[in-house]
């Protein structure tokens, strides 16, 4: 990781890759991890850990399936919102959409248990940036 600032809109210009999320930097036993997306990712739930999701740019939906029934939250550009461990959630962009995430080292993308993994969307826990 470097010791100097990190420009997002260098570090989001650097891979063009959709759900693969790369590793900006890292705080503590945490990755700071940005991507972009566009379409649906997959339902999937972290078991363990809460999900920090802010939009840099885009908009960003978040379908939840809580103990009340099943809602979406909408994110514009600038928001925040955390899915709280243990919620099945699906993200979704209707268009190129760049947001950054706050997660525990080595969290998977797909979370803990999930729906069946399309060609699209990257499994793995992250990739360090290489700017």
């Amino acid at each position: 990781m470097s010791n100097e600032p990190i420009p997002l809109s260098k570090a989001l210009a650097s891979f063009d890759a959709l759900w693969s999320p790369r590793i900006v930097t890292r705080v503590n036993n945490y990755d700071v991890r940005i991507a972009k997306i566009e379409g649906e990712h997959i339902w999937h739930v972290h078991d363990d850990t809460d999900e920090f999701f802010l939009v840099l740019d885009g908009e960003l939906h978040i379908s939840l399936r809580e103990p009340n029934g099943e809602r979406t939250v909408l994110l514009p550009q600038g928001a925040v919102f955390t899915v709280p461990r243990g919620t099945e959630h699906k993200p979704h962009a209707p268009s190129g959409t760049a947001i950054l995430m706050f997660e525990p080292t080595g969290t998977p993308t797909v979370g803990d248990r999930h729906d069946e993994i399309p060609d699209h969307v990257d499994s793995t826990a992250g990739h360090a940036l290489n700017t």
